[in-house]
């Protein structure tokens, strides 16, 4: 086998490890792949037309980013994230995101705000069709498509990772029905953006992902059951004789 040969079998598996990685992600940004799923090696590679080599590399790259739990002797299993787990992503977002809308407004060129535009005009389209599986997409994918605009491939690997955490943690903690973000406030972002006012659009991007925050109820139980019986609100009475 020669060297040019190799390659071309490097780059068909990292091809492939991606289309998996991005499918799985995509199904999490649409809430299909429910927390705690397992995710089978044969299934996978089945689906995709792969070896288990290839699922198994692009389930341990999300395990990297914690989107993926690998169980010892149980297999791979999507992340549920634990309360304190769904507030540090909502923390991390809460510092990270008004940098990378700040960094929009002072670097975004032309084709990066007509970009920002036609994902806001997506959005609305969706949100008009009540499709609603779209929309909690295209709401998540929003927060990553602002990070490229922003031009920082950290902040981009960074926030994939964070919108995906929040989307199971949604799914875990959400106090109602609302699964994606609030209306209308993306797009006050991109104005911001749009007008080259850093502060402005950071400011709205703080309030954004407070709003996120509130619309989750990650706050520890005050006081945990003990045993049973107290789960159950009953006393335990005694077994009458044999």
């Amino acid at each position: 086998m020669n060297v040019q040969t190799i390659h071309t079998g490097e780059t068909t598996r990292g091809q492939s490890e991606r289309r998996i990685r991005g499918r799985i992600l995509e199904a999490i940004f649409e809430r299909r792949l429910p927390p705690g799923e397992k995710l089978t090696e044969d299934r996978l590679g089945e689906l995709f037309g792969v070896s288990r080599t290839v699922v198994r590399q692009a389930l341990a790259r999300l395990a990297q980013d914690g989107i993926v739990e690998q169980r010892p002797n149980r297999g791979a299993y999507v992340a549920a994230p634990s309360r304190a787990e769904a507030r540090h992503v909502l923390a991390a977002r809460a510092v990270v995101e008004p940098e990378v809308a700040s960094a929009a407004a002072c670097g975004c060129d032309r084709h990066g705000l007509e970009r920002l535009h036609r994902h806001i005009a997506q959005e609305n389209e969706v949100r008009v069709a009540e499709d609603r599986a779209a929309l909690v997409r295209l709401t998540g994918e929003f927060h990553v498509v602002l990070a490229e605009v922003a031009g920082n491939p950290v902040f981009v690997r960074l926030l994939t990772e964070l919108q995906a955490l929040s989307s199971l943690s949604i799914l875990l903690y959400a106090r109602g029905e609302r699964a994606a973000c609030p209306p209308d406030e993306h797009g006050a972002i991109v104005d911001a953006i749009g007008r080259g006012d850093a502060e402005e659009a950071a400011r709205l991007m703080r309030a954004h992902i407070a709003h996120v925050a509130a619309d989750m109820d990650v706050s520890d139980p005050a006081e945990r059951p003990e045993g049973l019986a107290q789960v159950l609100g009953v006393t335990p009475r005694r077994r009458p004789p044999r």
